[in-house]
């Protein structure tokens, strides 16, 4: 399936697939029909998301979109309606993934379809949740390859975070990394920050954060015996050596 990588991807394919009916028609398997009930696209798409329905019938539905996307025959426009038939569930990782990580709404929604498309060739005939196990699968797959894309950033003075400027070649100085735990909102990557020695003196963490701007994501940072890693912080000498 060849699809343009650009900012409108979701969007192509909701246009594309706006009037589309491909054939065979999806089949809805509640027991009234032995044949199953046959859906149009939009029904089809309804149904898989709709909670209200019974489980066994939204599975059944899952696994005959993962045997279309396996065996479309070429020209058909299966390949792409069921990429339209995931989209629901992809939407808002990649607002999430776009928002959060500063990417390209293009560059997200084309690599949420891979791993979309993947993870559902990996569908087996007994998968009890097809439906969740698809997009859990895809939606953790993005994260993750965004979290190892995003290079720590360093900086060589605070003025970006609030602070002001130094002369580092005439002072000793202090580094701070920062480097939050692995989460889908707030602040991923590592940071490090630089300030003249004379300004650590007797300053705690917790002022430095404030300073700084991350107060809000580092507040809960103390051992408490229990509860989830939130921030890793360290602090260490720098300035000239030898």
């Amino acid at each position: 399936m060849s699809l343009p990588p650009h900012p409108g991807l979701f969007s192509t394919v909701e246009r594309h697939c706006a009037d589309s009916d491909p054939a065979p028609r999806l089949r809805f398997f509640d027991g009234s029909e032995p044949a199953g009930v046959p859906l149009s696209l939009e029904q089809a798409r309804r149904t898989v998301y709709d909670r209200s329905v019974c489980d066994s019938g939204r599975a059944a539905l899952w696994h005959q979109i993962a045997e279309r996307a396996r065996e479309a025959a070429e020209g058909s426009d299966w390949p792409t309606a069921v990429v339209w038939l995931g989209i629901p569930g992809l939407r808002r990782t990649a607002r999430r993934l776009s928002h959060g990580f500063r990417v390209e709404r293009g560059e997200v929604e084309a690599e949420l379809v891979t791993c979309y498309l993947e993870a559902l060739a990996e569908i087996g005939p007994d998968s009890p949740d097809p439906g969740g196990q698809v997009l859990r699968s895809a939606c953790s797959g993005a994260w993750a390859l965004w979290r190892r894309a995003l290079p720590e950033r360093a900086v060589d003075d605070v003025e970006v975070t609030g602070g002001a400027r130094f002369d580092q070649a005439g002072d000793e100085f202090w580094e701070m990394d920062y480097a939050p735990a692995a989460r889908r909102a707030g602040l991923s990557a590592n940071v490090r920050i630089t300030v003249p020695a004379h300004r650590v003196e007797g300053v705690r963490l917790g002022a430095l954060a404030r300073a700084w701007g991350v107060a809000d994501t580092t507040a809960a940072v103390r051992h408490s015996g229990r509860g989830r890693r939130v921030a890793t912080m360290s602090l260490r000498r720098g300035g000239r050596r030898g």
